[in-house]
């Protein structure tokens, strides 16, 4: 807490001080904002500690900042912020924290529970399954039922992204597979109907097929359990290091990757695999 504190007194003497700070407005920082939280991201991929360290701090500054932001204007301060998170996870989370514990200035979580209580009052959750379940029911009852279960999911995300939270949602309110295997026969499917509208030499309908082919991949991912976005970024990775491999070895012999054969390519392909051990 003293070193937050500390950090909020830098961060206000530089919005007083700074010609830089001073001028910031939520719409010059928004772009700055998502590059900090894909050098997080890609922090995270790589599993480098000591940037993850760093790069959580980018992200936090520009929390603060907004913050500070709405401060100046008496819209709301940092204190609003941390109360607000802090009131929305006791109440998504009734079988850690009593629902009376929602507002207190000490929350006490469980087996903490008020003499006036009954069992009923407090949601019993042994499952991962079961408290993302749970949490989802909550958030429609905190918009009176007004909202669907989808409106949830940000219309900025990445597609990708976007189709695993959509799926995973409806997981939650039951819309899903009985048996994940089940979901093989709907990727062939789909597979099937792609190559049906590519022979067509249709785009229209190629590119919907296609789109419809990824979903259900994607959805298999999550049945199994795996992201696909980390998925994806892993191979995007790899193929970069074995091209790159590639690369080196023309540059290094003098012939450019545009005089190389396919086979030639190929062979240093395989070789990379070998070295680089991905």
């Amino acid at each position: 807490m003293k070193a937050f504190g500390r950090f909020l007194d830098v961060l206000d003497a530089l919005r007083a001080n700074c010609p830089w700070d001073k001028k910031q407005t939520n719409e010059s920082l928004r772009p700055n904002t998502i590059e900090e939280t894909y050098e997080l991201c890609d922090a995270l991929i790589k599993n480098d500690i000591p940037d993850i360290c760093k790069e959580l701090g980018d992200v936090l500054l520009h929390i603060c900042f907004y913050a500070k932001i709405a401060e100046e204007k008496s819209q709301f301060d940092m204190a609003d912020v941390c109360n607000a998170l802090t009131r929305k996870m006791i109440t998504r989370h009734p079988h850690v924290y009593h629902p009376s514990q929602v507002d207190a200035e000490d929350p006490k979580p469980l087996p903490y529970v008020p003499e006036d209580s009954t069992d009923a009052e407090v949601t019993k959750v042994n499952t991962v399954g079961q408290v993302l379940e749970n949490w989802e029911q909550i958030k429609l009852k905190e918009k009176d039922g007004n909202e669907s279960v989808l409106s949830g999911v940000p219309d900025a995300l990445p597609s990708l992204i976007k189709a695993y939270r959509i799926q995973d949602k409806a997981r939650n309110v039951g819309f899903d597979w009985e048996d994940r295997q089940d979901v093989w026969k709907k990727v062939r499917e789909e597979l099937s109907e792609l190559e049906v509208e590519l022979e067509k030499n249709d785009k229209e309908h190629s590119t919907e097929e296609l789109g419809d082919f990824l979903f259900s991949v994607i959805n298999a991912a999550r049945l199994y359990k795996l992201n696909p976005d980390n998925a994806l970024e892993k191979t995007n990775r790899k193929f970069i290091d074995r091209f790159n491999y590639i690369e080196a070895h023309s540059i290094k012999i003098g012939k450019p990757l545009k005089d190389m054969t396919l086979g030639e390519m190929d062979a240093l392909w395989n070789e990379a695999k070998k070295v680089l051990k991905s």
